[in-house]
């Protein structure tokens, strides 16, 4: 609290049990060099979480495609009746979308999970001639990659193109939950949200409903995550090698996104 600076206060705290060794934490490095290569371990976890969930859905969305093909239903346009489908076709659609997702959280993945052991300005002047390899070092200990070229920080194009492809993810997800809600609508009722009629109850003044909660919840957080690629957006630019008009938004974006999304 005295201190005011939170990776100060932790290299004053190990220097002080460190002895004479104290003298050479953090020797060379700025405070990006951990808390960026902090948000790589973080983002790592993440986003092998979420692509384990996108490949589970993939698999579901392939059973139903194959289960429902010969399921007649009517196709849609305008909201108005086109012509005859299958159900079977409309989940291939949706599987489709979703292996499109995984190929691309792979490819973000690659570019977003890196870290940095560059110094106050990315040219690594404070760590001396064997500065390459310190990095090299402390990154394979790690299990990430080093950032190709940094400032004082990761560049922050990496973290936007990660929340924009959230972005996408929930709107697809988005979509998908509102072809169930239409769906589920008394007077056409094609598909339904699960409902456990001996225990749920569906409104606390009308028993006969059977609302799309779950659902229409999906369709509400999709909006709040697609909001967040505006601050995501905006952290992008920066004055000159770093300024820390980005950390106090991203401390709430980079996490929040990633609990919305999953």
């Amino acid at each position: 609290a005295k201190i005011r600076h939170d990776i100060m206060a932790v290299v004053t705290a190990l220097s002080e049990v460190c002895g004479p060794s104290g003298a050479y934490v953090h020797l060379g490095a700025t405070s990006n060099d951990i808390t960026d290569s902090a948000t790589a371990l973080q983002l790592k976890d993440a986003l092998k979480l979420i692509n384990q969930h996108l490949n589970d859905l993939e698999v579901v969305l392939m059973e139903l495609s194959e289960a429902n093909k010969h399921v007649l239903l009517i196709g849609r346009t305008h909201g108005q009746h086109a012509i005859p489908m299958t159900l079977g076709f409309k989940f291939v659609v949706w599987l489709r979308e979703t292996s499109r997702h995984i190929q691309r959280l792979e490819e973000c993945t690659d570019r977003v999970v890196v870290g940095k052991m560059s110094g106050a300005v990315g040219t690594q002047a404070g760590l001396g001639p064997n500065a390459m390899k310190v990095q090299h070092l402390t990154m394979s200990r790690l299990g990430i990659m080093a950032a190709d070229v940094s400032t004082q920080i990761v560049q922050r194009d990496r973290y936007a193109e990660l929340i924009c492809l959230f972005a996408i993810i929930a709107s697809s997800l988005d979509k998908f939950a509102i072809e169930i809600r239409e769906l589920q609508r008394p007077e056409i009722g094609e598909l339904a949200e699960p409902f456990a009629s001996a225990t749920q109850v569906g409104s606390s003044t009308m028993p006969h409903k059977k609302n799309p909660i779950l659902c229409e919840r999906v369709c509400g957080l999709a909006k709040i995550l697609r909001s967040l690629t505006i601050p995501a957006l905006e952290n992008v630019p920066t004055w000159h090698e770093r300024d820390i008009t980005q950390s106090s938004a991203e401390r709430f974006i980079l996490p929040e996104a990633c609990i919305l999304l999953e």
